[in-house]
């Protein structure tokens, strides 16, 4: 007994690879899932017209690629940047409209999507706590910049969309946690994300869009690294 419970603390003290966080540089491959939505605020014209009686912004499930890039600051703190990292979304608006327009597939509630192919150049700075055995916790924060490929600012014939810009810019913030195995480190990680910028080009003469003043981006993203 005495010999096997010897052998059992030697197996959980046991560390794999143990100079992974040594590195100057490591890199890895990020798969993860976002819950995304657009922060809005009224127009003053939502007030003196009665078209449009209520705007609500809906949640969407989308997905993130991404190649990561670590470099060790020192025993704590790292700097982390994503140079390919893809997100794919699609957010929506819902109306309620008071003389919907049959003719064109209204109704008295109707949704229209935003979709997003999104292009995210992030800076990271990474807090770590010490290592206990094969564990880790981490947190995370920086600022990012966004370049959506879907953004429809310049369509002339958009009579039916809202029409968004294509540069965005804000911050990120999350926890995340170290998985060490023989051979790579699993990484779960959840962050939210505030988009700064008002994202809206706002058109006076397209009723879903002249309701509405500013559009900024909100998220909160699960993913999964493997370095």
């Amino acid at each position: 007994m005495m010999l096997s419970s010897s052998a059992f603390s030697q197996a959980e003290l046991e560390l794999n690879l143990p100079e992974h966080d040594d590195k100057e540089f490591h890199f890895g491959i990020n798969l993860g899932t976002n819950r995304s939505y657009y922060s809005f605020t009224h127009h003053p014209r939502f007030l003196e017209y009665d078209s449009v009686l209520a705007v609500e912004s809906i949640q969407s499930t989308g997905i993130n690629l991404a190649w990561l890039v670590n470099m060790r600051l020192g025993e704590h703190f790292d700097l982390r940047t994503y140079p390919l990292n893809l997100i794919f979304t699609e957010k929506a608006f819902q109306y309620k409209l008071k003389y919907p327009d049959r003719f064109s597939s209204e109704d008295s509630i109707t949704t229209r999507k935003v979709q997003g192919i999104t292009l995210s150049l992030p800076m990271q700075i990474k807090f770590s706590s010490d290592r206990i055995n094969n564990f880790k916790v981490y947190l995370i924060g920086g600022g990012k910049i966004e370049y959506d490929f879907a953004a429809n600012a310049g369509q002339k014939n958009a009579e039916k969309l809202i029409k968004l810009n294509k540069l965005d810019y804000g911050v990120e913030a999350g926890i995340g946690f170290h998985f060490y195995f023989p051979v790579f480190v699993l990484s779960p990680e959840l962050k939210v994300g505030w988009g700064f910028k008002n994202v809206h080009s706002r058109d006076e003469n397209l009723k879903f869009s002249n309701v509405i003043d500013q559009i900024r981006s909100r998220s909160i993203t699960l993913s999964f690294i493997i370095e």
